[in-house]
């Protein structure tokens, strides 16, 4: 029933806001006009005024498809009909050939961060839920990935000074339209759901024959990513606390450490610790692929290794300690003459005892 379900949600969004210690005061929902955004949309908005708190709705027009403006449309009239904020983002771009539902996807994250942060709201909550978790399971087994990547979506995660919160991973899609359709709430059909074009479309139709055939139903593989999640939160534990312990970090650009030291842990955490600085160094969403950093990691156990480049790094050995620089693309050379200059203009570098890579990127960097 529609109240069970509202129960079930208030319960679950205050499990998830006491065990991260969260502010709910300001939440924003991320609403596309589809049946699950919608439910979560009218969810969060039964919450807020029993619990108090300031909702707004976020629209993405991504200008992709003839009906994107009618949709947008109908969540504005619905969001101001039940008295709900909403807001709707333009993506402007060029004419997109490849790679659009990825572009598409950081496109949409970029816009709502920026607006979270110009309007003081911290919380961004999402739709994806247990259906979703299952599919991203499977594709990221298909790409090959790790513990890191199987372990699928968590259910809350920091980007860019953004909290990002995920309160449907529980539910199904069905129990969502259940939802809505009790409400009397009519929900936009999106025909890219459709398209084989996209792996997780066809990872969607493959569901319902896994479960007839193997009994491998979308609430068992959501469960299975759960329990690697774990599992990954314990790692990135250890990973936190050896980075503090025992990385250096270099005036906010680069990182160095132990070789000795970093031998001494783990295989798992020394893959995890070097994605991580890569991540940092470079301030991407996610570390290269997991055989890539594999290999690195092997590399940097040998007494002889000479350097390795790797999501947009290079890794350095040097005065006995491995360097993580960000890679300049085009090394036209740095003099020593250009060095001092550099060096007399910002008296908080150090003259000695820096690779010459990070040398030349902080050189670079300051034009």
């Amino acid at each position: 029933m529609m109240v069970d379900l509202q129960q079930s949600f208030d319960c679950e969004l205050n499990r998830i806001s006491a065990r991260y210690n969260l502010n709910l005061k300001k939440i924003v929902a991320a609403v596309s006009g589809g049946a699950d955004s919608l439910a979560l949309l009218f969810l969060l908005n039964n919450y807020v005024k029993k619990h108090g708190g300031e909702l707004c709705a976020l629209t993405v027009n991504h200008h992709l498809r003839k009906e994107a403006d009618e949709e947008t449309e109908y969540v504005a009239a619905l969001s101001k009909k039940n008295r709900i904020k909403h807001e709707v983002l333009h993506w402007q771009h060029e004419k997109l050939t490849n790679g659009i539902e990825s572009k598409a996807r950081q496109a949409r994250y970029s816009l709502m961060f920026d607006w979270c942060r110009e309007n003081g709201y911290n919380v961004l909550m999402t739709a994806h839920h247990l259906r979703d978790q299952a599919e991203t399971f499977l594709m990221r087994l298909q790409r090959g990935s790790g513990l890191e990547g199987l372990a699928a979506m968590s259910e809350v995660i920091m980007r860019e000074n953004v909290t990002i919160v995920r309160p449907l991973l529980k539910f199904s899609p069905d129990e969502l339209r259940k939802f809505l359709t009790e409400k009397k709430i009519v929900w936009c059909e999106d025909a890219s759901n459709q398209c084989d074009d996209f792996l997780r479309v066809r990872v969607r139709k493959m569901l319902p024959n896994l479960e007839k055939e193997l009994g491998l139903s979308a609430q068992k593989i959501a469960s299975a990513a759960a329990a690697l999640n774990g599992a990954r939160e314990y790692f990135a534990e250890q990973v936190e606390k050896f980075i503090k312990s025992h990385c250096r970090n270099w005036y906010g650009v680069a990182w160095s450490f132990s070789p000795e030291t970093f031998a001494s842990i783990h295989k798992e955490i020394k893959y995890r610790v070097l994605s991580e600085l890569l991540k940092i160094t470079t301030d991407a969403d996610y570390a290269p692929e997991y055989s890539s950093v594999s290999r690195v990691v092997e590399e940097l156990g040998n007494k002889d290794f000479g350097g390795a480049t790797l999501g947009g790094c290079e890794l350095i050995k040097f005065n006995s300690r491995i360097w993580i620089v960000p890679e300049v693309q085009k090394d036209m050379g740095l003099s020593k003459i250009e060095w001092q200059k550099f060096v007399q203009k910002h008296s908080e570098i150090s003259t000695a005892g820096l690779p010459y890579k990070l040398k030349l990127y902080l050189v670079r960097k300051s034009g």
